[in-house]
């Protein structure tokens, strides 16, 4: 049962609960979520600042459905990464 668990934040953990999709913001596809053991992070995720930006539908959907970029999650983010305490991937 391991192998179906990952590591995640509180909040985004929150956010996620059963969902293995959600709608595109863009596209208005329904699309899967970022599976961490088999899709590739840069492949689908970029950084600007602290905001995370989705360059794909399964990137743009996982920060919707996950909220990653909610104000207080930025916020947080923002603060852990002036600190050298972020792991940017």
């Amino acid at each position: 049962m391991s192998e179906n668990l990952a590591l995640s934040c509180f909040y985004c953990n929150s956010y996620k609960g059963p969902n293995i999709g959600g709608l595109d913001p863009v596209t208005g596809t329904f699309t899967r979520l970022f599976h961490p053991r088999k899709d590739k992070w840069s492949d689908h995720f970029e950084w600007e600042v602290s905001k995370l930006i989705g360059t794909t539908e399964i990137g743009r959907t996982t920060i919707d459905v996950l909220r990653i970029n909610h104000p207080d999650a930025v916020t947080v983010r923002r603060f852990l990464m002036t600190e050298n305490v972020y792991p940017k991937m």
